[in-house]
């Protein structure tokens, strides 16, 4: 989803064409590479030029475009660096994460958990993908709260952020939606029984799911990704 302008903020157009782009990429309307048009975008929300490049110099700070001079402007390819950059940041900060949440997990934060997972169930049931990610996202701050590292977060969403549109690719097969809830039952179980060790080995093994998605796109898409 897009970032959510703050109450009190008063929208502009540079927000709404921003939202809007920011959607199309991270849903995958607007695919890795695909080009788009100042004029175009422009025409579609009947503003001028600047207020769309104002938003296309926010969407390529978030490595979301691609912005060239004297060439046209597309949606970025993934990068493997930034790739493996944000995974390696994700996967230290996520295995302290558990570690205090199997370390303080209380009867309140079982409920939760419990609760948590309750919904996921219920959108792997219908192959509900976009409710499926939004309660993965929120499944995943849960675990921070309960750790009392509620700022980890920040850091998680951050590189979260990068690899999203990989993971909602991983998503489109129901197998790997129950994969992904398997993960999750495992992680919350063993931070209820408070096996710290036990936490860490699920949480690393749910951050490697990724790696059979990138090897599919790439034998199956490999236009996807940035040249090395």
């Amino acid at each position: 989803m897009a970032p959510a302008t703050l109450i009190g903020e008063r929208r502009t157009s540079v927000d709404d064409v921003f939202d809007h782009l920011h959607e199309q990429i991270i849903t995958l309307e607007l695919k890795p590479g695909d080009r788009i048009s100042e004029a175009d975008v422009a025409a579609q929300f009947g503003v001028s030029r600047q207020p769309v490049r104002d938003a296309f110099s926010r969407l390529a700070n978030l490595d979301l475009l691609l912005i060239r001079p004297q060439r046209a402007t597309e949606v970025r390819r993934f990068s493997m660096r930034q790739i493996e950059k944000a995974r390696f940041v994700r996967s230290c900060v996520e295995k302290e994460v558990v570690r205090l949440a199997a370390a303080r997990c209380d009867a309140a934060g079982a409920a939760q958990l419990d609760a948590a997972l309750l919904l996921q169930d219920a959108a792997v049931a219908v192959g509900d993908v976009a409710t499926f990610g939004a309660l993965d996202f929120s499944f995943h701050q849960t675990i921070c709260e309960l750790a009392g590292t509620e700022y980890a977060f920040e850091v998680i969403q951050q590189q979260k952020a990068k690899i999203d549109r990989l993971c909602i690719l991983g998503r489109e097969k129901e197998q790997r939606l129950r994969n992904l809830l398997d993960d999750h039952r495992a992680i919350a179980d063993a931070i209820k029984r408070h096996d710290a060790d036990a936490a860490v080995d699920v949480s690393v093994l749910h951050l490697s799911r990724l790696d059979q998605t990138i090897e599919r796109i790439t034998a199956t898409n490999a236009n996807y990704f940035e040249e090395t």
